[in-house]
């Protein structure tokens, strides 16, 4: 039998494995890798290639994006012009690669090309000239994104994310059916697109995480602390939002019930929320870190005050995989297998949050309660192997080997 070949075009590395867009970008990768050759291309800022374990892939190119600058005034002049010119913020950074591409891709052919990010959307043409099928890999819903931060933003801003939102709108209408397969993160994402594009192939693909063994975190439990954890991308706006909210707001009010207890935010691009924290003596922002997964299991509690975004939330899933319990605005937790009060506790207001987190370190019954409904659901729904059975179903797969459980 031949082997089947996979051409996977990414906007951001796979591994290592930090954050949502990784963790969903390697579950393909490594679904594909058991059964067919995958060559992968990377577009980078840096230029250098994706750090893969060895063997994953046949081959890796990658191509260099063009610098530019990350400081505010920057960013805002770029995006007024974006605005002005009707083109979203991140297909206009990853536009004028089509020459590369169809360099990259020349002579090349392949059974399917899997396109990570909608921004990459744009790319059909150059996937499809070397692949007999196509598959678009959505992680969010673009369109979504920018209407939640228009309505949690004000002023210029939000006037900005409106005109996002409408041009999202269309170009997710005209590109979404020119794939043959678009993979949606929960039934709610691909409800969305299917009302934007009727006519688009839509199957749902749930954002997992590789099976976590009980001593990968029962080890770390050993060193639980009296903190409350918030795991992010602190460069990406709606966690931004959600530390201004959470400073602002919430943790003033934990503070009146809980006095002590400190907040820890985990995760890369601390320099983006360092001027929200006030030099606030209990609230830690770490930066990138070596394990967040070991940051999360050491927390008393797990929280996600997102007031928006699209897309499922990897950060819940961890704690989930964790045994923590969580507490999240619903908004957090869309298009997950949670209920409230049985694997997650939904907050959506200051004294909410606040009443949850003094709760559940009052009560180690309720919140072991809430840890070990959470590892179920996690167990059950959310690993790599749950996510690939949808995928042999969606893409018609027969030829996918049994494999031993993988752990990262």
């Amino acid at each position: 039998m031949t082997t089947p070949t996979v051409l996977m075009l990414s906007p951001e590395p796979p591994y290592p494995l930090h954050g949502g867009g990784a963790y969903r970008t390697a579950s393909l990768v490594y679904y594909f890798s058991r059964f067919a050759a995958v060559d992968l291309i990377l577009i980078s800022e840096t230029g250098q290639p994706a750090l893969l374990p060895p063997g994953l892939v046949r081959s890796q190119r990658t191509i260099a994006l063009p610098p530019h600058g990350k400081g505010l005034a920057a960013r805002s002049i770029r995006n007024a012009g974006r605005a002005l010119r009707g083109v979203p913020p991140l297909i206009d950074r990853l536009s004028g690669l089509a020459p590369a591409l169809a360099e990259a891709l020349r002579e090349q052919h392949y059974d399917i090309g899997i396109v990570e990010h909608f921004w990459c959307a744009p790319y059909v043409d150059q996937i499809g000239s070397a692949c007999v099928r196509t598959v678009l890999d959505l992680h969010n819903i673009e369109s979504v994104l920018h209407e939640r931060s228009a309505a949690a933003g004000g002023g210029l801003i939000a006037m900005g994310h409106r005109r996002f939102a409408a041009i999202s709108r269309k170009l997710e209408s005209e590109l979404l059916p020119r794939f043959s397969l678009v993979l949606a993160a929960s039934i709610v994402d691909a409800d969305v697109a299917a009302n934007l594009a009727p006519a688009a192939h839509i199957e749902v693909y749930p954002n997992a995480l590789p099976y976590v063994t009980k001593p990968q975190f029962e080890n770390a439990r050993t060193a639980e602390q009296p903190i409350v954890v918030f795991s992010a991308n602190f460069e990406y706006h709606p966690n931004i939002d959600a530390v201004r909210f959470l400073v602002s707001e919430i943790w003033p009010e934990v503070r009146k019930r809980r006095p002590g207890l400190r907040l820890r935010l985990v995760g890369r691009g601390d320099c983006a929320i360092r001027q929200l924290l006030r030099g606030e003596t209990d609230i830690e922002a770490t930066g990138a870190v070596p394990d967040a997964f070991a940051e999360i299991s050491r927390a008393a509690i797990v929280i996600a005050p997102l007031r928006t975004g699209s897309g499922t939330r990897v950060k819940i899933l961890e704690a989930w995989a964790a045994a923590r319990p969580v507490i999240a605005t619903p908004l957090a937790a869309e298009g997950l297998l949670a209920q409230d009060g049985r694997n997650i506790v939904f907050a959506n207001s200051p004294p909410a949050f606040a009443n949850a987190i003094s709760r559940l370190l009052s009560d180690p019954s309720e919140s072991g309660q809430l840890a070990c409904c959470g590892r179920h659901t996690f167990e059950q729904h959310y690993t790599w192997e749950a996510a690939w059975r949808t995928l042999d179903a969606s893409l018609q797969v027969t030829c996918a080997p049994e494999v031993n459980r993988y752990t990262g």
